[in-house]
């Protein structure tokens, strides 16, 4: 996959499924794929809503590296975030308190 199929696949389920009402403060986190697919891009919770955009994100409260196959998968609700970080398939380091807010982030289940 290349870095925009991979961001715009991140977007289209994180945006529509991520169910952040549970985290009323802001969190900016920057991802950085490695592997098939490297870039940058961030995954913001503000208002309670997600927004995910290629972009580098300088003023951010965490960093993530990650391969492009674990992001897919959690992109297609195959692995949740907490599997990951347990697996350390993903890397973190910045505020603890604001990465831990993650972990309430839910993925609302797709209507049948």
């Amino acid at each position: 996959m290349t870095y925009e199929e991979i961001v715009g696949m991140v977007q289209r389920a994180f945006e529509t499924s991520a169910d952040a009402r549970e985290i009323f403060e802001h969190v900016a986190i920057q991802i950085d794929i490695h592997g098939e697919g490297a870039g940058t891009f961030y995954l913001e919770i503000a208002n309670r809503q997600v927004c995910v955009e290629p972009y580098d994100y300088y003023d951010r409260d965490g960093r993530f590296d990650v391969e492009a196959s674990t992001l897919v998968a959690m992109a297609k609700d195959e692995l949740s975030f907490a599997e990951a970080v347990e697996k350390g398939l993903i890397r973190m380091e910045g505020n603890p308190d604001k990465l831990k807010l993650l972990y309430k982030m839910k993925r609302r289940k797709k209507k049948k």
